[in-house]
């Protein structure tokens, strides 16, 4: 009889077989849980984990609500593409991006040429219960944060399709969460179901 953990352990060793130099990329809405997440999955398979918004304020010596406030979300997208691009050279790892990076169209090709992506998709209920906790949301500060997530959502969702793998992130533990996105790149990555060129599984 297979254990769970043994079936884990197979899960984790056919993904980094088939992941070669690429970057599995969490992707999704502040709040669908891509750092907690994303971190799991790293120490699951032994790889690094990079939060994008950590490093962007690790480089400009300010936090992304400040950046927000002094230069405006255009110029933030663009510092994000620049470090996004930068982490991606250094693969195989774990990156959790920011909720509007994948909306870039360089920032998008850049994840589909260097990593596999993963979607954490979570419904409004959800999202609102974890981001009303934290008050570091620059695009939330607003007299009606719900239907600004609503708003979000319509804009987003379209697009943060395009991914991979889609997971659905919900009231349950971190670990079973990364346990089903492991298994889903498992399974994408095992039938060729993501675009990954030959040249980067060697």
């Amino acid at each position: 009889m297979v254990t769970e953990q043994v079936l884990a352990d197979k899960r984790a060793t056919e993904v980094l077989r088939h992941l070669g130099r690429r970057s599995i990329v969490f992707v999704g809405l502040m709040g669908a849980g891509k750092t907690a997440i994303g971190r799991r999955v790293a120490g699951a398979l032994g790889l690094s984990f990079t939060d994008s918004d950590h490093e962007i304020e690790a480089v400009s010596r300010m936090t992304v609500p400040e950046l927000f406030e002094r230069y405006g979300e255009a110029e933030f997208r663009a510092l994000e593409q620049r470090v996004i691009a930068r982490i991606l050279e250094n693969g195989p790892q774990v990156l959790s991006t920011g909720g509007g990076a994948y909306m870039n169209d360089q920032t998008r090709q850049a994840i589909a040429d260097h990593g596999i992506c993963v979607w954490l998709k979570a419904d409004i209920d959800v999202l609102m219960d974890r981001v009303v906790k934290r008050q570091n949301r620059p695009l939330l500060k607003n007299p009606d944060p719900r239907a600004v997530m609503l708003r979000l959502m319509n804009e987003r969702y379209p697009i943060y399709a395009k991914a991979d793998v889609t997971v659905v992130t919900r009231d349950e533990t971190k670990d079973v969460i990364a346990g089903e996105v492991i298994a889903a790149l498992a399974e994408a990555l095992g039938r060729g179901r993501t675009n990954i060129p030959q040249k980067d599984m060697q």
